[in-house]
């Protein structure tokens, strides 16, 4: 009997505790994936009450003539491997130069670090100032023909311009993240190194590459679902443009559920995203988990 009461009022205790975590998560995440389920296979233009259930021809639409969609698919994915690729590659470099011996480390690490505290909007229109106004008195200045090209008026510079300025952003925020890790990695294998002539690259390579990949895997994570859901840099830079060369798949569920009033319709798109993400996301952890292994 006594059995039996403790394993009920531990039973209870347990429940106590789970409980509301479990409501919330009904609640916040749960409840709204189903009527995001349902929302998808109807006509609506998420505000009047004359919902129409219309099947699958959201998504019988979306990948048949819905040439846009591949578009901002194209331009997402070209957008995350250059943001993901030239973001870790900048944050190693700084990670591994400012936990040298150097003075003024600590208030170089604070200014790599700035942007990423900022609002991405915030972010956004300064850039946008700096691609225009700014750069268009350093032209009279100096006349160099750099400050004159049209950064957010062209497509391919507007391209440029969302990728340089979100590494900007974000390099401050994964370059600590790699600094922990190299200040992990044991003195002793690098002193090991040393004296077996395993020096410069060949022991970054050798022997720091692979002792970061918890490192690694952490930062593509992160990287690689940001870049997924670009959104406050393109609305505030270029809203999609020019001619809705970036626009990516999270600005165009935008516009087609806020712009063009097609709530059902972008809900599909937006089912059919979250489907990608975990798909990719599976895929990455997997890949580092397995070298995390190896080293």
């Amino acid at each position: 009997m006594k059995t039996y009461n403790k394993t009920a009022r531990s039973y209870t205790e347990f429940l106590v505790f789970v409980t509301p975590a479990m409501i919330f998560i009904l609640l916040a995440a749960i409840i709204p994936f189903l009527m995001s389920l349902y929302y998808s296979l109807t006509k609506w233009n998420g505000v009047g009450k004359n919902i129409k259930f219309i099947g699958l021809d959201n998504f019988i639409e979306l990948f048949t003539t819905d040439t846009g969609s591949l578009q901002s698919l194209l331009f997402t994915l070209l957008y995350g491997i250059l943001n993901v690729i030239l973001t870790n590659v900048i944050a190693i470099t700084l990670a591994v130069i400012l936990t040298k011996a150097l003075k003024s480390k600590a208030i170089l690490r604070a200014a790599f670090f700035i942007p990423n505290i900022i609002s991405l909007v915030i972010i956004g229109f300064i850039w946008k100032f700096v691609f225009t106004r700014v750069f268009e008195a350093l032209h009279e200045v100096t006349h160099w023909s750099l400050f004159q090209w049209s950064w957010l008026g062209d497509q391919h510079l507007a391209f440029i311009s969302i990728v340089l300025v979100s590494v900007w952003q974000s390099v401050g925020f994964y370059m600590m993240i790699y600094i922990t890790g190299l200040q992990s990695i044991p003195s002793e294998l690098n002193e090991a190194a040393s004296i077996d002539g395993v020096v410069g690259l060949k022991r970054f390579f050798k022997i720091t590459l692979p002792l970061l990949m918890p490192s690694l895997t952490v930062t593509f994570f992160l990287t690689i679902a940001n870049s997924l859901k670009v959104f406050d840099i393109i609305y505030t830079l270029t809203f999609g443009g020019p001619g809705g060369a970036t626009t990516s798949i999270t600005m165009d569920i935008y516009n087609e559920a806020f712009v063009n009033n097609r709530f059902g319709y972008a809900t599909a798109k937006s089912l059919l995203f979250v489907i990608l993400i975990l798909l990719i996301t599976i895929l990455q952890v997997k890949f580092f988990k397995s070298k995390e292994v190896e080293a």
